[in-house]
């Protein structure tokens, strides 16, 4: 199981991003983190991988586990090495490698060269457009191609828990609902447990199994996706439906004003 306990972080020692949230993802879990931006989404995938050290963040307080073993401030490769991989937001491909490059590069921790390959076809099976392209340079990809190629190279770092940021950014919808089914059976067939960040609701409530609402650096609800659907907070605020069934506009979303039980 991976565990955050009362996790707060800070930037720089002056700006407090997450204020004591806590969260459970378990062993072949698929979990949602929803939230507009500044949630504090982002920063608590950040706080498990190890990287916001890179941007001068620190985990001031709390705790975060995997099987028990505290992971918070310890080297982002070591936490790779305990199968935690983290896929950014942005598609954050190597522009100037092929394809095929890019996977392998991912591949660099691990020693048995036949699990390697091995896994390259697996990548392949689960995104025949990429063996297609394997050649090609990485850059000149569309941004679906890119958004597949990033999560193939996720899973050639060989994960148990996959750490996922927006993946659905800027595609189309039915590149998005097509990568999501993948993600869906990654966490089925290969037993991979998904920590999804996400804005779009509607869609990650449709695939995970749990969610957890972020606001201001706190968790204000959670519960299994089914339950969140069905909250009618959830169905206004975040799916933009109001109480009569009917969507909102977005002036109307603008000026929502949220019930005290909210936060309660």
């Amino acid at each position: 199981m991976l565990e955050l306990i009362n996790v707060e972080m800070m930037y720089d020692h002056i700006i407090l991003v997450l204020r004591g949230i806590s969260m459970q993802v378990s062993d072949g879990g698929f979990v949602a983190v929803l939230g507009a931006n500044g949630a504090g989404k982002t920063t608590t995938l950040k706080c498990i991988s190890g990287l916001e050290y890179a941007e001068k963040g620190e985990v001031t307080n709390g705790s975060i586990t995997v099987d028990g073993r505290r992971i918070e401030r310890q080297d982002p490769t070591e936490i790779v090495r305990l199968g935690i991989v983290q896929v950014l937001e942005g598609r954050r491909v190597l522009e100037h490698m092929t394809v095929e490059q890019n996977l392998l590069v991912a591949s660099h921790l691990r020693q048995e060269m036949s699990e390697v390959k091995r896994d390259l076809d697996l990548v392949y099976d689960y995104f025949p457009v990429l063996k297609n392209l394997r050649k090609n340079i990485s850059g000149y990809l569309s941004g679906g191609e890119q958004q597949m190629l990033v999560i193939g190279r996720a899973m050639m770092a060989a994960p148990r828990y996959m750490l996922l940021d927006e993946p659905s950014l800027g595609l189309a919808p039915f590149v998005v609902r097509e990568i999501f089914d993948i993600l869906r059976r990654l966490n089925r067939e290969m037993k991979i447990t998904m920590l999804l960040v996400e804005q779009n609701v509607r869609i990650a409530l449709s695939i995970a199994d749990y969610g957890y609402i972020m606001e201001n650096g706190r968790i204000v609800l959670h519960g299994t996706s089914a339950d969140l659907r069905d909250n009618e907070d959830v169905k206004e605020f975040y799916l933009g439906l109001s109480l009569e069934g009917r969507r909102k506009s977005y002036r109307d979303v603008k000026h929502y004003k949220r019930r005290k039980r909210w936060l309660g």
